[in-house]
């Protein structure tokens, strides 16, 4: 017997025919891997019940059994569990019969050890992430809490799981949500399931910079390329090259802009900025936005080119009001990294806070949750968080303005704008509520910095 692989898997093997368990067995125990074989689906799932399996081959047909009718028993006994199809009568129908059920991949009968080694190595590489996955949300001693996207809601948990089942390919993808709603978190996420995870990862704000410097930022420049440029920059994409770059608020990446980020993602060529020489880089490219880019590209305000690029996998992050479930969760969860970073102690949230924090809308949503519960610590001075420490009442949230209070006009329509904001699904629909057009919203939104 090898040594074991310090990413060995925990493996289950169900299918009916003794040669298939055999071979496949050998094969996955050359590498590392501890396998059980069984000959039935119910046997499988007895083991299943027994002990933790990282990955399970399930034949698709077992005598007079469907393998695949058993998936959602497998992956209820192990949420995390790996499910690959295997079968000699592989059609397209089957193939996404399987994936909807939960399925991860597909494999056609016969195989070679070289298909089944691909598909381990991308399931020990989900493996390691996923053990550190925590780790991001426990980052007390990086000076915020970690953004934990766990959820008991099942929009969010669709999310996730098609967030794992394209983290391990190759193409680009679209994350889409309101503002707040971790976006960004889950990018690093997907590099983190990725093969790239041993690679750099790496952010660049599209609306942080003017169109000249944002270009130098990707792409570098050489010494005097313009005023300024005493040395030569590298860019941030030769700096992550074999790794991840992620674009937040991508739609509002200057125009003169994006034709050079089409080009990389067509071609993974580039120029530095002054320089005639180009250069290549092996990158992913996730983005993610707030805005409609839909909308934007049929309009003509971003290029329409680069958002079916960009737009390869869509991933939607739904707002915290559409999975008002999670609320108390993860409200606790921030009392208690607040809690710790106050020196305080805390048994918790009173009734009426509970009450308070379901029925609120959150238009700022996971990062007005969080912000909401660090003012609440601070201030106050029981052992449960209430509804005044909050500001929440069933008539006014946290923050929020009322026609005739004593504010400035600014502040009015900067209130009105972020509450119809966060009751509408797209930006045009706001801005149509709003009796204004996009642009205008858009520059409101600049001004307010929402």
């Amino acid at each position: 017997m090898p040594e074991t692989d310090p990413d060995g898997l925990h493996i289950l093997i169900v299918d009916d025919e003794p040669n298939i368990r055999k071979t496949l067995g050998m094969a996955l125990e050359v590498d590392g891997h501890k396998v059980t074989a069984v000959g039935n689906a119910r046997d499988g799932l007895a083991q299943a019940a027994l002990k933790p399996f990282d990955l399970v081959f399930l034949d698709m047909r077992l005598g007079t059994d469907k393998g695949t009718d058993h998936i959602p028993e497998f992956i209820a006994a192990s949420p995390w569990i790996k499910i690959v199809v295997i079968t000699a009568y592989a059609t397209v129908e089957t193939a996404v019969e399987a994936i909807k059920l939960g399925a991860a991949e597909y494999l056609p009968k016969p195989f070679t050890p070289g298909q089944v080694k691909a598909i381990t190595t991308r399931v020990a590489a989900t493996k390691r992430a996923e053990a550190s996955v925590g780790a991001l949300g426990k980052a007390a001693t990086d000076g915020e809490p970690g953004t934990d996207l766990d959820s008991k809601s099942p929009v969010m948990q669709r999310a996730l799981a098609m967030a794992r089942q394209v983290a391990g390919a190759e193409a680009s993808v679209l994350l889409r949500g309101e503002s707040g709603t971790g976006k960004s978190v889950l990018a690093r996420l997907i590099h983190a399931w990725s093969l790239r995870a041993g690679k750099p990862f790496g952010v660049v704000s599209c609306p942080s910079l003017s169109a000249e410097l944002l270009e130098s930022e990707l792409f570098g420049h050489v010494r005097g390329a313009f005023t300024g440029a005493l040395r030569d920059h590298p860019g941030r994409i030769a700096a992550l090259d074999g790794g991840t770059l992620f674009l937040d608020e991508i739609g509002d990446l200057p125009v003169a802009v994006q034709p050079k980020l089409l080009r990389f993602l067509q071609d993974h060529e580039y120029e530095r900025v002054g320089e005639g020489s180009t250069r290549k880089a092996n990158l992913r490219v996730l983005a993610a936005s707030n805005l409609d880019l839909d909308a934007m590209a049929h309009s003509g305000r971003f290029r329409e080119d680069l958002f079916y690029r960009l737009n390869v996998v869509q991933v939607e992050l739904p707002p915290l009001r559409e999975r008002s479930e999670d609320v108390p969760l993860l409200a606790q969860r921030f009392l208690s990294f607040y809690a710790a970073r106050n020196r305080k102690q805390f048994l918790g949230f009173t009734e009426e806070a509970e009450r308070g924090m379901r029925a609120h809308a959150w238009p700022g949503n996971l990062r007005e949750l969080r912000n909401v519960i660090e003012r609440a610590v601070i201030l106050s001075q029981g052992t449960r968080i209430g509804a005044a420490e909050l500001g929440l009442n069933p008539e006014k949230g946290p923050g929020q303005i009322e026609v005739g209070d004593a504010v400035t006009l600014d502040k009015l329509e900067e209130a009105h704008i972020r509450l119809v904001l966060g009751s509408t699904k797209s930006l045009d629909e706001a801005a149509r509520i709003l009796g204004i057009d996009a642009a205008t919203l858009w520059r409101r939104r600049k001004k307010y910095g929402i």
